[in-house]
């Protein structure tokens, strides 16, 4: 109960060590979420900018006036 109150005031990770050495990570689960919620977005901004560079991409008021003239003929 002890760890578990820690980890839901604190919003932070507990690290267990074993012989010095790092062993386990102990966190709450709505920390867990906000983690992997940092993560995925980060990997959709670095697919994001894969996208610009590799010219996959194009301004959005260009995307627009394709789907414009996609929903208007």
């Amino acid at each position: 109960n002890e760890i578990s109150e820690y980890c839901h005031n604190h919003k932070e990770p507990i690290f267990i060590t074993k012989n010095g050495r790092g062993d386990l990570t102990v966190m709450s689960v709505e920390a867990y979420e906000e983690l992997t919620a940092r993560i995925s977005l980060y990997k959709q901004i670095e697919e994001g900018l894969a996208d610009i560079e590799a010219g996959r991409s194009q301004p959005y008021k260009d995307a627009m006036k394709d789907v414009r003239k996609e929903v208007f003929r």
